[in-house]
Order: structure tokens, then sequence, then C-alpha cells
């Protein structure tokens, strides 16, 4: 009765049926992170099924009856004798899926043989057939061809898969635990031979033990019946040379530097390599005679050196073309470590099997970075700690290969020291060598630090002419292209080398330094454009925060660091950017830290081996309440802001919502400031009656604070209180202070004696500041950037601090602050990759979850 089916349905149906290894897929990927659920896949299955089913119901003639689900043959009805099977065919194919017949028995007939059918298509059971391809000469002698191949089948242990028995053994009466084992061997083989065609060969024998094979049937088997066997549910077993791109043909690199006139570096100032391709088998090279006789066996299994490997024609005429080139060429560093790393192409899109680069460029590719150990260079006034030491090592092996680095060192670990320490060490290797004098460095910064590297640079290296190029009496024009010509260290900066652009970009660098590197974070700022654009031999950034809220700043560094290393912007958002910060995908970051961790160093305090002498850092979140004032003005505000998005959209909604949360905070923080009335401060706020207690208990153990606050007026005002309120100086740092003010300040506060309590603006002095004179840091506001507030709390956490620093962060209570605190410490779990810098990532919330961010709760208020 299913002979019409079997003509129909034949190895259609069989291998797009779901087997063991595609139930065990799908049901693994729910327990992934993957935008599409097992559902949706197998729904694709289902109508990939239905798409072949389809395509052998046009091959066998027949066609549906118009108005009705039915089919019939092209010919005498009697092709078709049982009506029930035309009726069921019609139903496959039509649009009507419904088998409708006056006698039921028929149809249940029917059923009963398709479900045997299909139990046969999946076979059940503890044991399943296995085949295995055996290579010539590589049996084990029983009956097994010397000179040819043969598919070897097997019954294979479904729970461990390590457990086979030969089909002999079968044949021979090996007792397996199922119903009969023959059987069950001489079925499956039935079924896999709809699969793969060329097994039925070996059915015509009375105990089917082998398939013998010439070359091209064992391609055929790798290529086209072991996955369809294996898809289908059946055990295979190919030789582990097959699929591994390593043990394939291929091209190998060779490669070695130059020696240069580059101050020290092995690579010199180009950083170019002088290379040539050579094709490979695995890891052994081929020389062009034997692969000219690869072509000429024209076969797509080809026996070399002892072992089997599939050749493609299109992979053996690209190798040819290639080694038929010239031998030798230059690369640069970073195009021969993104052919390394798989992020570029070798000619022909051929694999890179392997490299053998000479010098310290090699030693990076193996993993072995080998850091000469050194010692506080002559030259270099004071010593320096071991991490300290290391650190320097590690810049001059990168720049020994030609590559930028990124010193990402904790705050206060001493990155100005170790830049400076490197300066010192080349020009003492100059001297020693008797070479002549190595170009400038140029160093740009920060305004507040400006002063700090000058003064830096004179303590530890006093014998480097400094020169710094600021101030509206800098000098220009050929007045600074001589005093360049004369400088070891050149300071300028961020705003000064955009403006000055042309006339620092008129020479090339021995070296560019960015302090702080987060100020070239956006890849396409104008600023950031003109420091790529300085021409430089070697490039070193500096900072605490290379990634402060997300993963295209990182890029950014890299960019300025190693240009084309990770890259265009396009590639690498859809390679990192999206699946680590939309995703979560840890693959994902794991990838991207192997492929940044040569160029990234990063050493914490709060490790025991870097700093065992600094002490403790205890951060303490403390709950404010409002005053009823202040809950009054904060239900207006969040009243004033339901009404404004009533309807808003686009840049409305944006701007209605940043207004709108900076006005929540103010109400949080006092109302004067909020109003702006310059009204007293006293007895108002929840806040600041809370800060009061904090610095009255500080004072009082002779201890030292500081204050910060986003809010350059209000710290003005907190200035004032607090001076009337402890009766003795304070000090204030703005966006308004000069430098020189700045320095004096910084001075007077480091000094015996000095002012005990210094109020800072965060923008202003959460960076470049020594003030470890403090041992409490109090943040009155919160800035919403972890990375942002850790800068400023690293002011006096820092090494130079002898006390354990106190950390206090001021959060209302049942209002925004703790809500939005809540998710800045689940953002900053995902290692700071998401938070957005200031508050315009709120923006992007929905209506509903805006409202449970800025309600005000009961519990916000101070009880009378």
């Amino acid at each position: 009765a299913l002979s019409a089916i079997a003509e129909a349905l034949p190895a259609a149906a069989c291998a797009s049926l779901p087997g063991d290894v595609d139930t065990a897929r799908t049901d693994g990927w729910a327990a992934l992170p993957l935008p599409t659920p097992p559902q949706v896949v197998r729904s694709a299955l289902q109508v990939l099924c239905d798409r072949r089913v389809r395509e052998r119901w046009a091959a066998t003639g027949l066609r549906e009856v118009p108005g009705r689900g039915k089919a019939r043959k092209r010919g005498p009805a009697s092709a078709l004798p049982e009506a029930v099977i035309v009726e069921f065919l019609g139903a496959l194919a039509g649009d009507y899926p419904v088998l409708e017949s006056p006698d039921p028995a028929p149809p249940r007939e029917l059923q009963t043989r398709l479900a045997a059918w299909l139990a046969a298509a999946s076979p059940s059971g503890p044991w399943r057939t296995c085949f295995r391809l055996v290579p010539p000469g590589e049996g084990d002698g029983t009956e097994a061809p010397e000179e040819g191949w043969s598919a070897e089948f097997e019954m294979q242990l479904r729970d461990d898969p390590s457990l086979v028995f030969p089909a002999r053994s079968v044949w021979g009466g090996a007792a397996l635990d199922t119903g009969d084992p023959q059987e069950s061997l001489l079925a499956s083989l039935g079924l896999a031979a709809r699969l793969h065609r060329p097994l039925e060969a070996a059915l015509r024998e009375p105990a089917p033990c082998r398939l013998v094979l010439d070359t091209a049937g064992a391609w055929a088997f790798l290529r086209e019946g072991a996955p369809l066997l294996s898809q289908a549910g059946f055990g295979v077993l190919v030789p582990p040379w097959w699929g591994n791109p390593a043990a394939g043909l291929g091209l190998r690199l060779r490669a070695r530097s130059a020696p240069t006139d580059g101050g020290g570096g092995e690579l010199g100032d180009g950083a170019l390599l002088r290379f040539g391709w050579q094709a490979a088998l695995g890891d052994e090279v081929l020389s062009e005679e034997e692969l000219h006789s690869i072509a000429e066996a024209k076969a797509p299994l080809v026996r070399l050196r002892g072992r089997w490997v599939e050749v493609r024609r299109e992979d053996l005429n690209a190798a040819l073309a290639v080694i038929g080139r010239e031998t030798q060429a230059e690369i640069g560093a970073v195009e021969l470590l993104r052919l390394s790393l798989g992020l570029q192409d070798a000619p022909g899109g051929l694999p890179v099997l392997g490299m053998d680069v000479q010098g310290p460029l090699g030693d990076l590719l193996n993993g072995e970075a080998r850091l000469r150990a050194v010692r506080t260079p002559a030259g270099f006034v004071g010593e320096l700690r071991p991490y300290q030491r290391r650190g320097l090592a590690w810049l001059d092996f990168l720049e020994s290969c030609g590559l930028g680095a990124c010193l990402a060192d904790d705050m206060g670990l001493g990155k100005t020291i170790q830049v400076l320490a490197l300066l010192a060490r080349e020009r003492a290797g100059r001297r020693k060598k008797g070479a002549g004098r190595i170009g400038a460095t140029l160093l740009i910064c920060p305004l507040s630090v400006v002063g700090n590297w000058r003064k830096e640079a004179e303590r530890f290296v006093p014998t480097l002419d400094v020169h710094v190029h600021h101030g509206a009496n800098r000098l220009s024009g050929d007045a600074l292209e001589e005093r360049l010509d004369e400088a070891d260290l050149v300071i300028t900066t961020y705003a000064l080398a955009t403006r000055d652009a042309e006339a620092l970009g008129g020479r090339r660098w021995h070296r560019l330094v960015v302090d702080e590197a987060q100020a070239i974070k956006n890849r396409d700022a104008k600023q950031s454009r003109a420091i790529r654009g300085l021409p430089a031999a070697r490039h070193v950034a500096l900072s605490g925060t290379p990634v402060e809220n997300r993963l295209s700043e990182l890029h950014a560094i890299m960019e300025f660091l190693n240009p084309g290393l990770l890259g265009s912007p396009t590639a690498f958002r859809r390679s990192f950017v999206l699946p680590i910060e939309r995703d979560r995908r840890p693959e994902a970051s794991d990838r991207l830290r192997r492929l940044t961790r040569p160029f990234v160093l990063r050493r914490l305090k709060t490790d025991a081996k870097i700093a065992p002498d600094l002490p403790d850092k205890v951060e303490r979140i403390i709950e404010c309440r409002l005053t009823r004032e202040q809950a009054t003005l904060y239900q207006a505000v969040v009243d004033d802001l339901d009404e404004a998005l009533n309807g808003a959209g686009g840049m409305k909604r944006r701007g209605a919502i940043l207004a709108a949360m900076t006005r929540l905070k103010q109400a949080c923080n006092h109302p004067a400031q909020l109003l702006a009335d310059r009204s007293e401060l006293a007895g108002r706020s929840g806040k600041l009656r809370v800060a009061e207690e904090i610095l009255d208990e500080a004072l009082a153990a002779g201890d030292k604070a500081l204050v910060f606050t986003q809010y350059a007026a209000l710290a003005g005002l907190l200035r004032g209180h607090f001076q009337r309120r402890f009766g003795e100086e304070v000090l204030l740092l703005d966006g308004a202070t000069t430098k020189a003010a700045r320095d004096r300040m910084v001075e007077r506060f480091q000094g015996e004696g000095g002012p005990r309590l210094f109020v800072l603006s965060i923008k202003a002095g959460g960076t470049g500041l020594n003030l470890t004179a403090a041992n409490h840091v109090l943040h009155f506001d919160r800035w919403w950037n972890p990375a942002v507030e850790d800068q400023a709390t690293d002011r006096a956490f820092r090494i130079g601090q002898h006390k354990n620093v106190q950390v206090h962060k001021l959060v209302c209570v049942g209002t925004m602050e703790e809500r939005i605190d809540m998710m800045i410490a689940r953002k900053k779990a995902l290692a700071n990759l998401v938070v957005g810098a200031g508050e315009d990532w709120l923006t992007e919330l929905s209506a509903e979850e805006l409202r449970r961010v800025v309600a005000l709760s009961a519990e916000a208020v101070e009880e009378d």
C-alpha cells in the first residue's frame, strides 16, 4: 500500500526528518542567548521538509484536482489502485491537509503503516548503525582492501560512542542489548542507502560489512554521504584530517625585520618586515615541485608525505599563483597581526597555517613576549617599583615591534613615571652606543595636568629638555620650529593640539603620547581626527579608564595606537559591539580580550602584588532623605515632566527628560540650587545634613576631605556654607580656576597645616590631581558614570596615600537617585560597557519605565 508513497517520498523525507543530532542541537540552543528560539528553527525545518516533498511530488507526474486537495496520475487510474493513497498524496501536496474517507478502515491501516515507516526512518534503541571511513592501508587486515578505501559498518552505543561492534561481529552472532541486531543493522543500512546511493552495492552481500571505494568514491562519501548520514542520526567516523583547515592546503608566512636606525626599536620607524609566502600542508612546507605534482594528479584526495589531504582546485590555483610571485615583499606589523588573528584574508582566500617571524614580533605572535628584566635607567632620579619596571619593559617591547601601547594602569600607579623612565632609558641607550640625538616626544594632555607633567619631568629626569607649548604667548613659526628641534619632550593640551595641528603636524615626531586618552574616544570628533593626523613613529596612550561607557571608545583608542588592527568601525560594531553590549555574549568578550590583550596593560591598586603598601579603599552608599520642602519641589518637577511628555516625541521628548533629570537632581541636592535664589542653606536639605555629620567626624579626627559635585554653582554654595559652619578655610576648584591658582591650591592642601576641606566640581577636579593628603572623599551628588566617579575618588586613593580612604556616596532614597544607582550597579557589573555618559540613556526609557524611575516614594521624606 505504501509503494506509491515510497516512490513519491524516498530520500527527501528521510533526509529532512530531524534525527537525534538535530534534536539535541535545537534543544541545546534554548539555553543560549540567541535571538531565534528553537521553535523558529523547527518551523524552518518543517518548511524545508515541505519544499522537498513538493519537489518530489512534482517529479511523480501527479497533480492536484481543481477545487479539492486530491490528485490523480496523468494516465490510467489503475496506476494507483488504492483510493486512500491517492487522497493521502493529494492532501500532502494540496492546500487542504485533511484526509476524508467514508470508510475509516483504510485510513487507520494507512496510519499504522506510516507509523511503522516513520519508526524505521528514526530508529530508536541503545544502538545505532555507524560508518567508519578507512583510508588505504589503515584497516585492521580482516578482509579490508590494502590499496583501496572502505566504509566499514559498525554498531555504536548511543550513550557511549566509543563502544562499537564491527558488522562482522553482528553477523557472527554478537549479543547486543536490542531486539534483533542483525535485522536492525540490515534495516538501517537500507535506510542509509536511500541517503547515499553507493551504499546499495554493499546490500547485495548476504552479510554486508563494508563498502569498498575508490578515491573518487571516498571523496563523495566525505563530501556528500557523511553529512547526510550524520544529520539523519547515524554515526559517522571520518579521518581526523578531514574538515580540519590546519591539516589541509594553505600558506605559511616567513618574515624578518631589517635593522634600522630607529632608536633601538628593532623594526624602526617604518615598522616594515621582509616576508614571503610558502605553500604548506598542515605544518609542513611544500616545494613548488610538490605543488605541481598535486596539480597533475587532478584528484580531490591526494596522498602526500604519508598523509591524505583534500585539494580543492581553486585552492591549488591560488597557491600556485601566490608562490609564483616575487617571494620577498614588505608587510607592516599591524597587517601581520591581522593575518595571524584571522582578521584579514591571505591571498586567494587560503588559510594561514602558520608564521615564522623572527625577533620580538615573532615572540608576540607565539604568545611568548619575553620581557627582558630592566633596571631603573641611568638619568632617572629615584627608584622604580617592580611593577613599574615591568611596565617600562612592556612599553619598550611593543615599541621594538613597531606597535602602539595603551598603559591603562589604575589611577595613582605612576603612568607618568613609567613614560618618563622610557624617555630616560632610550636616551641612556643612545649615549652608550654613541648614537646621535633622538627626536622629540610630543605629549598631549588635559590642561589640568600640564603643570604636573612638567614638574614630574623636572623631578625624575632633570636632563630632559622640556618645552610647554601653551598660553597666549606660545611660540609660532620659525621660533617654534627651532625650539622643537632642540626639545626632548614637548607638552601641550588637547585644545591647542587641535588648534595648532598644522604647526605641530609639520614634522614626524619620535613618539606621540596622549594622556587621559579617553579624550579621543569619539573617533569622528574634530579633536580626535586632529590628534590621529599628527605623524609619529611611536604611539602611546595613557588612561585609567580605556573604556568609560562603550566599546567604540576602545576602538577609537586602538585606531590611534595601531590603525586598522580592529578593522573598520562598521566591522567592529558587527563583530564585537552588538554581541557584547546588546547580546551579552561572553565568547565575544573573550575574543576581544584576546585581540587587545597584547596592547593594553592594566594593573589595579587593589592587587596586593602591585602596591602592597597601599591602604584600603572603603566605599559606602549613604542613604539620605528629603526635607518636606525638597519633596514638594521634587513632586512639582515630576508633575511638570508628566505633562510635558503628553504627546511629545523625538528631540522635544529627549529635551524634556534631560531638563527634568537635572531639576530632580538639584531638588535632591538643595532647594537653593534648584530655585537659584541665593537663600541660606542650613536646615533645608537632608543631603547637606548628612554631609555635615560626615565632615564633622572627619575633621574631629584630624583628617582632610574632598567634596565632589557635578555643579559648579553648588560647589560655590557649599564652600561658603562649610566655611561658616566649620569656621575654617575651604578651598574651591571649578572650571573657572586658572592653572596657576590650581597648582597653588593643590600645594597648600597637600602641605602640613594647610586647609582641610577641598570642594571640587568633578569636571575640573576629577582627573590629573594628586590629593593624597585627603583620606575622605564625599560625592555630594552622583555623576551616573562609574568611571568618572572612580577617577575623582582616585585623586586621594593613589600611590602616596598612607591612610585608609573612606568614600561616601550620598543617595536620596525613594527618589530617582536610588533607582538609577541600582541600575548603574547592575550595568557596572557588565564592565562599564553600557552606561551612557550623563543622563542621555534615560531618554530611551518608555513612559512607564520613566515614571517608575522618577516617582517619589513615601520613605523619601524625613519624619518630623
